[in-house]
């Protein structure tokens, strides 16, 4: 765009000329001024308007070749459209600069205010984007904001040690015990409003933690360093816990996402496990994403004791050996219980010498072969499901396997990379399974003698 003292440009006129010999701009310009002269009366007379302010100072860029000279016009006014029109026209008109003949043609008529526009545009868009994105938050951030200001104001307080506690503390049937109230707050933005803390002293558990945890389904959930691991032993030792639920390694409930949330308490494992295993294996294999809370609370609902059943034909079991170390040892004691246990049929009635007649005859060596899954599995944390022929049915992480019990069918045996529990057996005898093989068991509170328990530790237990 040429020069032009005018303080308010509204157009500009940008032409291009070939002159047939080689002239310079005063020549061209000359040229402008002369030929339109009293061409449009003095309204629109060139000098008149320059005067007036009306028009600009007109700009030539000249190139000159071939004894020939050509280039472009740019006339700068403020005048309406109508009357720039005008001039443009009267610029056409010159066919002459000096004695060499000439050829102007207007190319464009500008609207210099719509550059102008273009520019206030382009800015504005810029300061509109900045504006949103560092001032107003948008509407789903408003609704986090307003969501956990809510949140926060439902916190409660609970029992006469006005512990921090989500709103369903005292409705829901679930229970999850943190250790402090920044905890729960964390909780209860991401929608889980059954959130209690402990307030921090692993060395005094109140006694409102204890009573709750003896009357729901309780989930310690605790972070994932020392101080964690502290609390959840002095929990341990007071209160009826469900099941055990960890942050990553060196992070706190507190920082937790919404994501990292919902898979600590989709991997935690069952206080039998947690007791059982060493506190470097507790949480470091996570295979397989467990059930939700809710569903899996469901599966694995502790089963009604099932009565003893008397028997007049059950022999004698041998008096407890040294504890049995490997899987060769096991199936050499499976197999001499399994003789002990066989009874000649001229010893029975007609009925159960026909049953005994029915027992596989090759029952000893299928338990042997059982028993080999527990070296196979040793340090894996899973468990297996194996039918009468010594087959594996199926292989399944150890917090999976009640659940996997219950929907078993036709299931013999058992091996598992774990503890032997008593929820474990009733739900084995429920399901009729014969023999349960593990690394340790709980102490059971009375004897089992319709399906044979075999440890690492403790050789036969049953």
């Amino acid at each position: 765009m040429a020069k032009t003292y005018l303080e308010i440009v509204k157009y500009m006129v940008e032409a291009k000329f070939t002159i047939e010999g080689v002239v310079d701009k005063p020549d061209i310009i000359g040229a402008v001024f002369g030929q339109t002269e009293g061409l449009l009366g003095s309204d629109l007379d060139l000098r008149e308007l320059q005067k007036n302010g009306k028009i600009g100072r007109i700009e030539i860029d000249v190139q000159q070749s071939s004894n020939k000279t050509f280039g472009k016009l740019h006339l700068p006014a403020s005048l309406d459209r109508i009357e720039t029109c005008i001039l443009a026209a009267a610029v056409e008109s010159v066919d002459r600069v000096g004695p060499y003949e000439a050829n102007f043609s207007v190319d464009k008529v500008e609207d210099t205010r719509s550059e102008k526009r273009r520019k206030i545009l382009a800015r504005a868009k810029e300061l509109v984007k900045k504006l949103l994105d560092t001032e107003i938050p948008d509407s789903k951030e408003i609704s986090e904001m307003v969501q956990s200001d809510v949140r926060a104001s439902e916190i409660t307080s609970y029992g006469p040690e006005q512990l921090a506690a989500g709103p369903e503390i005292a409705s829901s049937d679930e229970l999850v015990i943190v250790e402090g109230r920044a905890d729960v707050l964390n909780l209860l933005r991401n929608d889980i409003a059954t959130a209690i803390a402990v307030g921090g002293a692993a060395s005094n558990i109140p006694k409102s933690i204890i009573d709750l945890a003896s009357q729901k389904d309780t989930t310690l959930f605790v972070d994932g360093d020392r101080g964690g691991d502290m609390i959840a032993r002095s929990i341990l030792n007071v209160a009826d816990i469900d099941y055990i639920a960890k942050a990553p390694d060196g992070k706190e409930v507190e920082d937790l996402t919404r994501k990292e949330i919902i898979k600590a308490l989709r991997t935690r494992i069952p206080v039998d496990q947690y007791r059982g295993l060493g506190s470097q294996n507790r949480f470091q294999r996570r295979p397989e994403p467990a059930q939700p809370m809710q569903t899996q609370r469901s599966e694995l609902q502790r089963p009604e004791p099932r009565p003893e059943q008397a028997r007049t034909q059950e022999p004698a079991l041998a008096p407890r050996e040294s504890p049995i170390s490997s899987a060769r040892t096991i199936s050499q004691e499976v197999a001499k219980i399994d003789q002990k246990a066989y009874t000649p049929a001229s010893s029975l009635g007609k009925a159960e010498a026909a049953e005994q007649e029915q027992k596989p005859v090759l029952e000893a060596q299928v338990m042997a072969q059982v028993a080999t899954g527990l070296d196979e599995l040793s340090g894996t944390l899973r468990s297996r499901l194996y039918d009468s022929a010594g087959n594996v049915q199926k292989e399944v992480p150890i917090r999976e396997l009640l659940s996997e019990i219950d929907y078993s069918k036709g299931a013999y045996a058992i091996v598992l990379d774990g503890v032997i529990t008593q929820r474990l057996v009733e739900l084995a005898l429920q399901k009729n399974i014969k023999a349960i093989y593990g690394v340790k068991a709980n102490p059971l509170t009375r004897k089992f003698h319709d399906i044979v328990l075999y440890t690492k530790e403790q050789g036969k237990i049953s």
